[in-house]
């Protein structure tokens, strides 16, 4: 039993287990046929949040797998016409991650993790948005378990991140022992609202 730093007795969680079973979870959603009008819902929430922080430069993602697509949420809004888009470029060696801009059209580069990228130049975003598999009301996020994001988070503390997430995704606070290198979310916007 993993043993969490500085609180006797409380096991750790298993990441990877709770990782597998909330993405299995997450592709029965998108599955389903209450995933349309909750996919609206997020997409008028996160829409509503970013046009309250009237970024200059966002960062978005590709979605992949079961993720929510946040990008077309985004790119088709005349809301954010003014606005520079960017999409991550993840390198594995060493590990690194950099925004480059995005014009909106559909990516046709992948980067180094197999993700689709662009080819812009490279930017700084003031705003960027963060795929959860979980979350925490605490802020803290779950992701696939390579720590892109965390890592470019701590080298940016001044940028806003804004989690994007399923409401079922939360996980107890208590059940979720942050690490060090887990960096807090300024919010994270589900279809129910944002914490």
């Amino acid at each position: 039993m993993n043993i969490v730093p500085g609180q006797p007795g409380l096991p750790a969680p298993d990441r990877p287990a709770l990782r597998a079973r909330l993405l299995g979870e997450r592709d029965a959603i998108v599955a389903s046929a209450s995933f349309a009008g909750a996919a609206e819902a997020l997409a008028a929430r996160l829409r509503e949040t970013l046009l309250r922080l009237e970024p200059e430069c966002l960062g978005l993602y590709w979605p992949v797998r079961s993720e929510f697509n946040a990008a077309a949420a985004i790119s088709a809004d005349p809301g954010f016409d003014e606005v520079q888009l960017a999409l991550p470029y993840a390198r594995r060696l060493p590990h690194a991650l950099e925004y480059r801009r995005w014009d909106g059209s559909a990516p046709v580069l992948r980067d180094e993790c197999a993700i689709a990228s662009t080819d812009g130049a490279v930017v700084m975003p003031d705003v960027v948005i963060v795929p959860c598999v979980g979350f925490t009301a605490a802020g803290h996020r779950l992701g696939y378990g390579g720590g892109y994001y965390d890592r470019w988070l701590a080298a940016h503390a001044q940028v806003v991140a804004v989690g994007v997430a399923w409401s079922f995704s939360e996980i107890e606070t208590s059940a979720f022992a942050a690490a060090p290198h887990d960096v807090r979310l300024a919010c994270v916007v589900t279809e129910r609202g944002v914490q």
